[in-house]
C-alpha cells in the first residue's frame, strides 16, 4: 500500500552483520519480533499478525492477514554494487485466489517484501520495488502499484506453481531500479516485509525465511 511505502522508513535502524558477500537482514527471532514496530496500514480493519517459529533450515516468520494489513520494515544500507542480489525463502499456505493484483481492489498479495530507495528529503518521494508472491499472475509479470507510479510490483514466485511450498527466490535489485524505475542506485535505504488482504477482505497465511543479499 501507498502509505506503507511511504511511512516504513522511519521505523528503526537495523543492526546487520556482514559475512564476506551475504547481508542478511531478517533473523526471524522472538527478540527481533518484539523490537519490531508493526504499522497497520491506513484504513485496513485489522493488523497482520506475525508470529516467529523454526525448522530444519532456521527461523521462520508465519504472518496470517485476515481482512487486514500491517507490515514490518528496517531502515538498513546496503551496498547494491557488493551484494545486488537479494534473496527471498517462502511459501503461501493459503493464497487469494481470483483477485485482480493490479487493480486498487485487488492490490493485495499474501506475501511480498518491499525493496526502497530514499530518493528525497520526505517518505513521499521514496521509490520501491515490491517483490510478490502472486496469488493469480505468472513469475515474470509486473506493473506498476495502482496506488503509485513510484512502486512497481514485480512476481517473483506464484501459486500457480507452488501452492504450500518452499520456494526460493532471487533478484537482482541494482538492475531492477535501472528497469522499472530508470534509477542507477549503489545503494539501498530499507527492506519491508508485508502480507495484506485490507482491499479483498479476504485471508492468506504466508511465511517468510532466509531473506539476505549476495554479491550473485
Amino acid at each position: 500500500m501507498n502509505f506503507f511505502i511511504k511511512s516504513f522508513l522511519i521505523y528503526l535502524v537495523a543492526i546487520n552483520a556482514c559475512f564476506a558477500d551475504e547481508l542478511r537482514v531478517f533473523d526471524f527471532s522472538e527478540t527481533e519480533l518484539s523490537e519490531l514496530e508493526v504499522r497497520k496500514v491506513r484504513g485496513a480493519e485489522n493488523k497482520t499478525i506475525y508470529t516467529v517459529g523454526s525448522n530444519d533450515n532456521g527461523n521462520f516468520l508465519k504472518a496470517i492477514a485476515n481482512n487486514g494489513a500491517s507490515g514490518l520494515g528496517k531502515e538498513v544500507k546496503i551496498d547494491l554494487n557488493k551484494t545486488p542480489f537479494i534473496n527471498i525463502s517462502w511459501k503461501i499456505e493459503k493464497d487469494l485466489s481470483g483477485i485482480k493484483e493490479d487493480t486498487k481492489k485487488g492490490h493485495d498479495f499474501a506475501a511480498r517484501v518491499f525493496a526502497v530507495k530514499k530518493t528525497g528529503a520526505t517518505p513521499l518521494s521514496n521509490r520501491a520495488i515490491n517483490y510478490v508472491f502472486s496469488s493469480n499472475n505468472e513469475i515474470g509479470k509486473n506493473w506498476s502499484s495502482p496506488y503509485t507510479k513510484k512502486s512497481v510490483d514485480n512476481v517473483l514466485a506464484s501459486t500457480k506453481d507452488n501452492l504450500n511450498e518452499w520456494v526460493t527466490v532471487k533478484a537482482n535489485v541494482k538492475e531492477d531500479f535501472k528497469k522499472f524505475h530508470n534509477l542507477d542506485i549503489n545503494e539501498l535505504d530499507g527492506l519491508a516485509i508485508m502480507s495484506d488482504t485490507d482491499n479483498s477482505k479476504m485471508k492468506a497465511i504466508a511465511y517468510y525465511q532466509n531473506i539476505y543479499f549476495s554479491s550473485k
